[in-house]
């Protein structure tokens, strides 16, 4: 009887869990799960339906929590090299937590699930990678927004404060009231005009600060995303050509070797020619 545990059961283990077919089974998995916990939200689904939803999460789980257990079992500790497989294991075990009591909120992060499909679909893998590595660039841009937020506040809870302490009434409030200014969302109407009413020259301070934080600030966050994910994909192209590259310098040195030994066999052939025609004829 073979050894469950030995290197080659596991390597057609870890290949079948990983081939295209069990993904794209997985893939379809989680879609459907998406949506049976979708239903789960409607009261009137769920008083008609309600048992069947739970049969099919818990049966859905079930798969999930195998498909982690084969590949745990296929590639041992190898398994948590990989940063999506840890991802994955974290989103399952999630759902393995206790659901009553003080941790019922738990229960409501089972949608989590559906983020499964991140490392399953190439494309979205690489935007989240790409994500990540812009990481340090979208953290100095924000550092310099949020001075600019401070020194704005301040300034603005000095000017304002006191006409509008709703809006600039202490530092907080200036703060939550600039980022409503800086998203745009009914800052003329709703802040900068009731202020121009009572300093009819705060349009100094609020078009520079739109100007700053939406037009320039903002449009780096985008820049900066938008210049990772070259680097990625060129990365990834890169790596490609290198694969064809050593695929094509295989290629070529198989080749070479066997145009020598097509000239070994020539030259064997050519010398057994000779002999047989030194060879004196019996009668």
């Amino acid at each position: 009887m073979a050894n469950i545990f030995s290197k080659e059961i596991r390597t057609v283990v870890g290949e079948w869990v990983e081939s295209p077919r069990i993904q794209a089974i997985i893939v379809l998995i989680i879609v459907f799960n998406a949506v049976t916990l979708g239903l789960e939200t409607s009261e009137a689904i769920v008083a008609k339906y309600g048992f069947i939803l739970s049969f099919i999460d818990s049966f859905i789980l079930g798969i999930f929590i195998l498909e982690i257990l084969l590949k745990l079992y296929a590639f041992g500790w190898r398994f948590f090299k990989s940063g999506w497989n840890i991802f994955d294991f974290v989103i399952v075990a999630i759902a393995l937590m206790p659901s009553s009591g003080s941790l019922s909120v738990l229960r409501a992060l089972r949608i989590l699930r559906i983020l499964r499909l991140i490392s399953f679909i190439s494309q979205l893998r690489l935007i989240v990678e790409a994500l990540l590595k812009s990481l340090p660039g979208i953290a100095s841009i924000a550092g310099l927004v949020l001075l600019m937020f401070y020194v704005s506040a301040v300034i603005s809870t000095r000017m304002f404060g006191e006409s509008f302490p709703e809006f600039f009434g202490t530092i907080g409030a200036s703060m939550y009231t600039l980022f409503q200014v800086m998203t745009l969302e009914s800052w003329s109407a709703g802040v900068a005009r009731p202020v121009m009413e009572l300093y009819p020259y705060a349009w100094l301070f609020f078009i520079p600060f739109i100007l700053f934080t939406t037009f320039t600030m903002l449009n780096l966050f985008v820049a900066i995303i938008v210049d990772t994910m070259q680097q990625v994909h060129k990365k990834d192209r890169d790596a490609a050509q290198q694969l064809i590259q050593e695929a094509q310098q295989a290629a070529e040195s198989e080749q070479q070797l066997l145009l020598k030994e097509i000239q070994g066999l020539k030259g064997e052939l050519k010398e057994l020619r000779l002999l047989l025609e030194k060879r004196p004829i019996s009668d």
